[in-house]
């Protein structure tokens, strides 16, 4: 599934506003004409093609436009940069199955399964246009609905995103009073799929609005600052499992996970390698201390493994002296000292300052 997303979120690229062939496409919807359009000029698809002539000239929207007053197919080069055939009859495999029933679409869907290839079918009558590549199909719609659609997409972007930062204050907080649950961190994790689900709904639209969508795009990438990678730390702090795994391949099953599945958070836990049978809200556990003390104080990788490999979770870290941290090597006594003053400044903060907004979520992001 996230293949074929990603083969969809290219090709939207290839024909959103702003660019040639997207503009082309626009002036054959407002004349009328209809149009069959191969993007890819491989062996595979020229296998296919037979009749009409050579073009070999650099893609211009107008020229584009004037071609697709023939009948025939119009095959482009791989960037859509050169117009190279036009008027030309296509012959795909026909027993390749297809739902079409207009000849131009049951042509158009055949020939880019048998190819991997974009194919765009322009309606004549319908002023529809559809993309087909592998086993996708995809209907183009105007740009204004799909505004809309991005619009409400991102005002829901940005409520699981205060819900995401609100759960993150609380698990720091249950981190530093050392009362964390399994039902604490996988609410965490729960939350930050759902968002980055979210996200990936709203980055189609963007792709489809092409430069539509700049303003659109600023506001996705301000929302989405830190939340792969606090889940990623928040799995690093939580993981039970022995073996070597990363825990961006964590994070990949956690959002592979389907829409119920995702919503049972035994699932969740069970991905980060706990088997429970009782209520997770009963089940304590205790974080390794990544996250946080990435928080208060940049460390070199390794310093900060011999750190955890040292004092086994956070709980120790926190009630450990300068003495005892300075031990660990490569440390010194004066990065134990500024570690140990940053990790009390971050935890006087979070426990007695109420960084809580009216909305949920942090109001201001301490400096340490």
């Amino acid at each position: 599934m996230k293949e074929e997303e990603e083969i969809l979120l290219s090709s939207l690229k290839r024909i959103a506003p702003g660019t040639d062939l997207r503009t082309g496409i626009e002036y054959i919807l407002q004349g009328k004409t209809g149009a069959l359009i191969v993007v890819g000029d491989s062996e595979q698809v020229l296998k296919l093609v037979d009749g009409g002539f050579y073009i070999g000239c650099n893609f211009t929207s107008a020229k584009f436009y004037e071609l697709a007053k023939m009948d025939g197919a119009i095959i482009l080069s791989q960037d859509a940069s050169r117009i190279l055939y036009a008027n030309t009859h296509l012959y795909p495999n026909p027993l390749i199955k297809t739902n079409e029933t207009g000849t131009r679409h049951r042509t158009a869907e055949r020939v880019a399964k048998q190819t991997n290839t974009l194919v765009i079918s322009i309606s004549q009558k319908r002023d529809v246009v559809t993309i087909y590549i592998n086993e996708i199909k995809y209907i183009l719609e105007e740009p204004r609905i799909v505004l809309a659609k991005a619009n409400q997409a991102l005002q829901t972007l940005s409520k699981y995103k205060e819900g995401f930062d609100s759960l993150m204050v609380n698990l720091t907080i249950r981190e530093l009073e050392d009362l964390v649950t399994l039902y604490d961190v996988v609410s965490v994790l729960q939350r930050s799929s759902i968002v980055q689900k979210t996200e990936k709904e709203v980055r189609r639209y963007i792709y489809e609005l092409g430069t539509d969508g700049r303003l659109l795009n600023m506001q996705v990438e301000e929302l989405m600052i830190n939340v792969a990678d606090e889940s990623i730390k928040v799995i690093e702090d939580y993981v039970n499992i022995d073996d070597d795994i990363k825990a961006a391949d964590i994070k990949n099953k956690i959002n592979n996970l389907g829409e119920d599945a995702l919503l049972d958070l035994e699932n969740t836990a069970k991905v980060l390698g706990y088997k429970v049978e009782g209520n997770l809200k009963e089940f304590s556990v205790q974080p390794k201390g990544i996250r946080i003390i990435s928080e208060v104080k940049r460390l070199p990788e390794q310093l900060l493994r011999n750190l955890i490999l040292k004092f086994g979770n956070f709980k120790n870290i926190m009630n450990a002296s300068i003495e005892d941290i300075s031990e660990i090597q490569g440390m010194g006594k004066v990065r134990a000292s500024l570690l140990h003053d940053r990790i009390k400044k971050f935890s006087e903060y979070y426990l007695y300052n109420e960084p809580y907004g009216y909305r949920g979520g942090v109001t201001r992001k301490p400096r340490f």
